[in-house]
């Protein structure tokens, strides 16, 4: 019995042993070394890499440099809103003024040409939005001046005779854009 004693005994303290042992591990192992974060210049030349493709050009680029490309006159009434499409056959999408839009649609191919070499040949159609140009600046067609009190007083004694309000209002609010119109 003595040895059946000492077998369990020492089972016992190899068993102890073995869970101071595992206690010890615990401890003291060592923490995992993590990888130090990428260099930022890694993640700028990849998204420059991404932006810079030959051929692609960005609304922003379209809409500094739109008064160079289209002129003066046509960049009064429209402005680029966005490029759609795949980079074989892009649409630029742009907002044109109500009143010149006819204009801007007789211009277009023109300015498909124009913009179409700036952007390195991807853009192959324009479509025309009508809508407010959103500028700070007020866009008009013909420049106006102040309507004098005389202009105004022989408006008013031209149309005293009409009878009904919204047509005497129409008229007053014709006459007063046809004499304030500079040529």
């Amino acid at each position: 019995m003595d040895e059946n004693a000492s077998l369990s005994s020492e089972a016992e303290i190899s068993l102890i042993e073995e869970a101071m042992a595992r206690a010890r591990l615990k401890r003291m192992r060592a923490k995992p070394v993590r990888r130090p974060p990428p260099r930022l210049g890694h993640d700028v030349r990849k998204l420059l890499r991404k932006h810079a493709k030959a051929g692609t050009t960005s609304i922003s680029k379209l809409k500094d440099d739109w008064q160079s490309l289209v002129g003066e006159e046509i960049a009064k009434f429209c402005r680029p809103e966005k490029l759609t499409g795949s980079k074989a056959a892009r649409t630029l999408v742009l907002r044109v003024h109500p009143a010149a839009a006819t204009r801007i649609q007789h211009e277009s191919e023109t300015i498909r040409q124009r913009v179409s070499v700036a952007a390195g040949g991807t853009v192959t159609k324009l479509k025309l939005v009508q809508g407010d140009l959103g500028t700070s600046k007020a866009r008009t067609l013909h420049k106006t001046r102040a309507l004098s009190g005389d202009e105004r007083a022989a408006l008013q004694k031209g149309t005293d005779g009409i009878e009904n309000p919204k047509l005497r209002a129409a008229l007053l609010a014709l006459g007063e854009a046809v004499i304030t119109r500079e040529t």
